[in-house]
């Protein structure tokens, strides 16, 4: 379902995304990069992360559920985007950061354990990990797309159970898009 939407309206989707200013975002997760880290932008949509992770020189692989925003984000980025789910991730300690934007919340709640997982098992020892959810507790569906919202004490509940993965900060903010007005979950997670 959520995939068909971003088949669908990949253009809006697009048009919507690539122009907002993430900078204040990106700032608490580079902190903890060296120069030259190797970065996964898991769930990257427009590829607009990837490009500015990729600007700042480090190495970036990325990827997205949908074929449509695959193209485009390769096509913004620069970089061979792969189509792929969060369940296809194979990799053993190899980012150094994992960046999760708006990506994890399209996961369904059943999921979202086993998808952590396999995410975690992909980080380095040292690693540095970003996630946003829309912020709540429910379980939706809007307009053609799947959400899972979470609070504090529901994203530390999905984080205690990954060995060596600690929740670093987390704090909320306001959509950046200027015509929303929906309070975001962030989080920086480290594996020790």
């Amino acid at each position: 379902m959520t995939i068909n939407y971003y088949q669908n309206h990949a253009q809006a989707f697009f048009a919507d995304t690539i122009g907002v200013d993430m900078s204040s975002l990106y700032a608490p997760f580079i902190a903890h990069l060296a120069p030259g880290a190797r970065v996964l932008d898991a769930g990257c949509g427009s590829g607009r992360d990837s490009r500015a992770f990729l600007e700042m020189g480090y190495q970036v692989e990325a990827f997205d559920a949908s074929s449509e925003m695959v193209r485009m984000a390769s096509q913004h980025s620069g970089l061979a985007v792969k189509q792929m789910t969060f369940s296809d991730v194979d990799a053993t300690d190899r980012y150094d950061g994992i960046w999760c934007c708006a990506s994890l919340l399209h996961v369904e709640a059943h999921a979202l354990p086993q998808v952590m997982s396999t995410l975690a098992q992909a980080l380095k020892p040292g690693g540095i990990w970003y996630v946003s959810f829309k912020y709540g507790e429910q379980e939706r569906e809007k307009e053609g797309r799947h959400f899972s919202d979470l609070t504090e004490s529901g994203l530390t509940a999905l984080v205690s159970p990954l060995p060596d993965v600690q929740v670093v900060s987390m704090w909320t903010t306001q959509d950046k898009r200027p015509d929303r007005a929906e309070t975001w979950l962030n989080a920086l997670l480290r594996k020790d």
